[in-house]
């Protein structure tokens, strides 16, 4: 793509920069800030990050998470591209070293997504922002964006298939998706991940959820829990709240961890 269809976006206050399409594609934000969020801070494996776009939610995991390496999987070559050059930035120096682009499709199953560099048991943590708009919801003329945004029925299934192979047994699972999409969502971690924690996310306390975050753990049994809601802000038209600002800012966990 043309330079001129790029931004290049601060994160985290400056501590790190993403290259990103300037309309024809996914751009990042708070979403992919508050998936991040759901690491826990000392978390010092390989991480996972399914659909990553142009690695904003990847990037945001090694500035908080000192220790940690991070694999930027993404299906379209075009946002692969996007993620290579965010890592490329000089301004990024500090955690590209610790992070790579791998171009492949989440929803292989079996021999093709061990082929395309998804391994069995090969990562720590995953972490997953999977299309949530159905198809009946506003269109766009965007390829990129259709790509990233629509789903398909059975989408969330196949996304948790390829988390449950590629995370080691006690290895970790976030998510981030619209409330409506929280049955199937457990639906699909039955039998494969437990002891679910579900943030709901609202915009303000008088308002319905508009996201929900669940963590959870491979092969633990404990049951789902609901964690306290995060309210994005404080009243009506304002700023962020503390809590959320500090989260979208790599200065808060989601979890209080």
């Amino acid at each position: 793509m043309h330079p001129a269809s790029c931004t290049t976006d601060a994160f985290h206050r400056g501590r790190f920069f993403v290259v990103q399409p300037a309309g024809s594609g996914h751009r990042a934000g708070m979403d992919a800030m508050m998936l991040a969020a759901a690491v826990p801070c000392g978390f010092a494996g390989r991480l996972a990050d399914l659909g990553a776009g142009a690695g904003a939610a990847a990037l945001a995991v090694l500035s908080r998470c000192g220790q940690a390496r991070a694999v930027l999987v993404e299906r379209e070559p075009d946002m692969a591209a996007f993620a290579e050059k965010s890592l490329a930035l000089a301004q990024n120096a500090a955690l590209s070293a610790r992070a790579e682009v791998l171009v492949a499709d989440v929803t292989l199953a079996g021999r093709a997504r061990q082929a395309a560099g998804l391994g069995d048991n090969s990562f720590d943590f995953a972490i997953m922002n999977p299309p949530f708009n159905r198809g009946r919801d506003r269109a766009t003329p965007h390829a990129l964006k259709r790509a990233a945004h629509v789903m398909q029925d059975d989408t969330i299934e196949r996304w948790l298939r390829t988390a449950t192979a590629i995370v080691r047994p006690r290895g970790g699972l976030a998510m981030i998706a619209r409330p409506e999409s929280i049955g199937a969502i457990l639906a699909a971690l039955e039998g494969r991940f437990g002891a679910a924690e579900i943030r709901p996310i609202h915009p303000r306390a008088d308002a319905m959820a508009i996201r929900v975050v669940v963590r959870a753990v491979r092969g633990a049994r404990k049951m789902p829990a609901i964690a306290p809601p995060l309210f994005l802000h404080e009243t009506d038209g304002g700023g962020f709240s503390p809590q959320a600002d500090a989260i979208n800012n790599g200065q808060g966990a989601l979890f209080g961890d």
